[in-house]
């Protein structure tokens, strides 16, 4: 089933009761966690039930293009802005934008191969090999080698992409131009790249639906969204040799190998090293500006992400995404006074 990609709740402010009349806050962007932001708009609804919190889930790229032009009062993406995209913003709005980790959570590479039951391997060579087009038959010796003992068909890879804005592609091609120079080269990291092969699909719900439904395709999807939809998904050799599969704790180990911060939470995880690291993991961000002139919306957010920094935590690992590393969660929370 697809998911809606608009998802309305109310809400009460964590203000006591100081606000009366009902609020509307409007925000924009990534699917890749929209099933946790999901899950916390549910239970935030349960304990406070008057302020609205219009989440539409249309992709990094859209999140990033709407904050900029104050369409909405928050984004969320899970690549970083990068800075020119934050001059751009500046420049239009005044003030800077501000990058909140939201949870931690790794992209999969899915596949549905008729009459294979074993989980695949992949290596970096195979993931940038398919993505150039390069490797275009399942039984190529580069997925051979890798899958020993697998019976792999001579059937054309038929490979399935995103075709909006994504952030769940800049992971993935960020990535890529770290195990691949000739993808560096040829298609580069980004929300939205020139994909050399494939089809395109719109949102994590659209690749997910059309790798499900062609035989012998494979694409990328957010892990939450292989398991929802019962897709099978490939181990991914990291950089220390290990074929290690997406979890909590190989996502987990991936954080652990930025052992500072940035103070403006910018930061790739993506090929960390370490034998128990998964390599396509990811933190998420919400986009707040730093200034926030309706006194009442402002109050809103910040009481809502001093909640996902503390009891919103403690839902993420039912939905596949790993917790905030404490010392993450504290800079946070330090950081929410730059909301002005």
């Amino acid at each position: 089933m697809i998911r809606r990609a608009s998802h309305i709740l109310p809400f009460l402010l964590l203000a006591g009761g100081l606000h009366a009349q009902n609020v509307l806050i409007n925000a924009a962007g990534a699917t890749f966690p929209y099933p946790m932001y999901s899950k916390w708009f549910d239970d935030y609804h349960k304990k406070f039930p008057t302020l609205q919190f219009n989440y539409q889930s249309i992709g990094s790229g859209g999140g990033i293009r709407q904050v900029t032009e104050g369409t909405v009062d928050f984004g969320a993406s899970d690549g970083p802005m990068d800075d020119k995209q934050m001059a751009d913003f500046r420049a239009k709005r005044g003030g800077g934008i501000l990058h909140f980790p939201t949870v931690m959570g790794a992209d999969v590479p899915v596949y549905n191969l008729p009459g294979v039951t074993q989980q695949l391997n992949f290596t970096p060579e195979a993931l940038a090999g398919i993505f150039l087009g390069k490797i275009t038959k399942w039984n190529d010796p580069e997925l051979a080698r890798a899958n020993s003992g697998v019976n792999l068909p001579a059937k054309d890879i038929i490979v399935v992409h995103r075709s909006d804005g994504s952030g769940t592609t800049y992971i993935w091609t960020d990535y890529l131009s770290k195990v691949s120079k000739e993808w560096e080269t040829k298609a580069g990291r980004g929300t939205s790249v020139n994909w050399p092969v494939g089809l395109g699909g719109k949102g994590n719900e659209g690749v997910s639906g059309q790798v499900k439904q062609i035989p012998n395709s494979m694409g990328y999807v957010e892990l939450i969204y292989a398991v929802q939809n019962k897709i099978a998904y490939g181990k991914v050799k990291n950089s220390a040799g290990v074929f290690v599969e997406a979890s909590l704790a190989s996502v987990t180990a991936a954080a652990a190998s930025s052992k500072e911060m940035p103070d403006d939470f910018r930061v790739s995880i993506t090929n960390a090293p370490g034998k128990d690291a998964y390599p396509i993991s990811s933190f998420t961000w919400l986009l707040i500006p730093e200034k926030i002139s309706d006194a009442t919306k402002k109050k809103a957010i910040k009481d809502f992400l001093t909640w996902m920094l503390a009891d919103g935590q403690k839902m993420a690992a039912a939905l596949s995404y790993a917790e905030l590393p404490k010392a993450v969660l504290a800079k946070e929370q330090k950081a929410l006074a730059r909301i002005q």
